[in-house]
């Protein structure tokens, strides 16, 4: 996954988890409390997914070769 898609899906992720948690307590917490708590754990498990897809490796980089860095980093 090169850094561009890796980005992209950072902030989609990012994105999304927000709009679950302002929309369960602007919007959804007037007609239902609990639909609300489970959108927020549902927030928060893409805010769990974000996470992973942001510090995910790309295969060419040297730390997935294992070894030193190259001169200059």
């Amino acid at each position: 996954m090169d850094q561009r898609r890796r980005r992209v899906g950072y902030f989609t992720l990012m994105g999304v988890c927000l709009a679950l948690f302002v929309g369960a307590w602007a919007v959804v917490r007037h007609w239902s409390v609990p639909a609300a708590v489970a959108m927020c754990v549902a927030a928060v498990f893409a805010l769990i997914a974000a996470r992973f897809v942001g510090h995910l490796r790309d295969p060419g980089h040297w730390w997935s070769r294992g070894g030193e860095p190259p001169a200059g980093r």
